[in-house]
């Protein structure tokens, strides 16, 4: 089970463990899980190409640092945060 808050969102949160090869439905699109999700954690909507914006409640909240499939986890190891994150200079 996942949640949109908004229309442009192309990340949904997990309601629950999301175990790979779980359909889940997004609207009236399906989507299958690409690999295990923990409960939390965002999924991909769609294909995110290396550089495009992730969007979370209709806010861009990072970039893709990879190419992200639909259904893969989306998290710190294939996203940067574009806010504030302490450990870096700009």
């Amino acid at each position: 089970m996942i949640i949109i808050i908004n229309d442009k969102d192309n990340v949904a949160i997990a309601l629950t463990d999301l175990p790979a090869g779980k359909e889940i439905k997004a609207g009236n699109d399906v989507i299958i899980v690409q690999e295990s999700i923990p409960y939390g954690h965002k999924v991909a909507l769609k294909d995110i190409s290396k550089g495009e914006e992730i969007i979370k409640y209709g806010e861009v909240i990072g970039a893709a640092v990879e190419n992200i499939k639909k259904g893969s986890h989306v998290h710190t190891h294939n996203m940067a945060g574009l806010r504030g994150r302490g450990d870096e200079k700009h």
